[in-house]
């Protein structure tokens, strides 16, 4: 999957970070045992028996001297023999015993600290900034070269179907992933696809898991010049994304960049309509690893800072067809865009609408 001596370097880190999380907050024990979790503490192993199932086919119990996986007497073989877990203690129970996942954590009396560990794992490592940019690349060109290759008829489960062959030839799978045409696009935020002829306009929307990570991009294509409105919205959507990126920087807080997402939507004509879809946020073991509006301030994360090395996914949208989103790294000078094929047509340095008559903007 990935070098072993890297593998391991980073497992090893990772235990260390959970076993320092105990001594902080006293505990025995802790148990990992959803799907992102669990990718992240074993170093990008996944269980895609029921693909975007959160539950893990797998357990992580971590103690302050040892490090168990357990998982059913059906997949034990295979993790064994596949699943470069070295660093781990492996137990198997059997499949149809409800209740022994959660016999075999009591046992260490250990606990679930879901949200210490996403703020442990908000900040990717070398090795994962590494595996998400590859990701990132490979989910972008699934997405450009299916609108590429749209025919104006063509049904938006077509479209959809070749994105999401793509990302499985690349060993990924779409866990969020939307394709839908014309007026559905200006009507609705999320055109899931229905088995309609697109065309005009198309609206294709992914985020794309492997190994755990997540990557998510938003692309559009048109057949001609687009109406004024669904210009004029998409307009509106990337002045609150330019607004929000620009707040993404080291040291600064997820309430700050709230705030400017906040003030950018009223500034263009539509205070509050972030209430209207989701924003976006952190991406990583999750979709977006959390999501809060600038209305919750008493959450933990409105005053935790955006840390380098965190990926970011914002997800601004404006009603009539404006929606922008893509993945970026925090970097020192601020969000880097990962999800940059260089060959999709650019506006004002962001991916504009592709038409499919020039290959140009439309």
């Amino acid at each position: 999957m990935f070098g072993t001596t890297e593998r391991r370097h980073e497992v090893g880190q990772k235990l260390a970070d959970v076993r320092a999380l105990l001594v902080r907050r006293g505990l025995p024990a802790v148990v990992l045992r959803d799907t992102g979790s669990v990718a992240w503490v074993t170093g990008g192993l996944t269980n895609r028996i029921e693909a975007g199932n959160p539950a893990s086919a797998a357990w992580v119990v971590v103690t302050p001297s040892e490090a168990h996986v357990v998982t059913t007497n059906v997949e034990l073989p295979r993790l064994a023999a596949e699943g470069d877990l070295d660093a781990f203690e492996l137990h198997g129970v059997d499949w149809y015993d409800h209740d022994g996942f959660e016999r075999y954590a009591e046992q260490f009396a250990a606990v679930e600290v879901d949200d210490d560990l996403v703020e442990l794992r908000l900040s990717l490592g070398p090795e994962e900034q590494g595996r998400l940019a590859a990701l990132a690349l490979e989910a972008t060109d699934a997405l450009e070269a299916a609108l590429r290759s749209w025919a104006p008829g063509e049904f938006d489960r077509e479209i959809q179907a070749r994105v999401a062959a793509a990302l499985e030839q690349a060993g990924a799978f779409g866990a969020c992933l939307i394709v839908g045409g014309d007026d559905r696009v200006e009507r609705f935020r999320h055109p899931l696809a229905a088995g309609l002829p697109v065309h005009r306009l198309v609206m294709a929307v992914v985020v794309a898991e492997r190994n755990g990570l997540h990557a998510a991009a938003t692309r559009f294509a048109s057949v001609g010049p687009l109406p004024a409105g669904v210009r004029a919205a998409r307009r509106a959507a990337a002045a609150v994304e330019q607004a929000v990126l620009d707040a993404s920087r080291p040291g600064a807080t997820y309430g700050e960049a709230l705030a400017a997402l906040a003030g950018a939507y009223a500034g263009a004509g539509y205070p509050g309509e972030w209430r209207d879809h989701f924003q976006g946020g952190p991406i990583g073991y999750r979709q977006r690893e959390f999501e809060i509006v600038p209305s919750q301030v008493e959450s933990r994360w409105f005053t935790t800072p955006i840390a380098p090395g965190t990926a970011l996914a914002w997800n601004p949208s404006v009603a009539g067809g404006g929606k922008c989103e893509d993945t970026y790294l925090v970097e020192a000078t601020g969000p880097q865009r990962l999800t940059d094929s260089g060959e999709w047509p650019l506006e004002e340095g962001r991916p504009a609408v592709l038409d499919i008559g020039t290959g140009e903007a439309a």
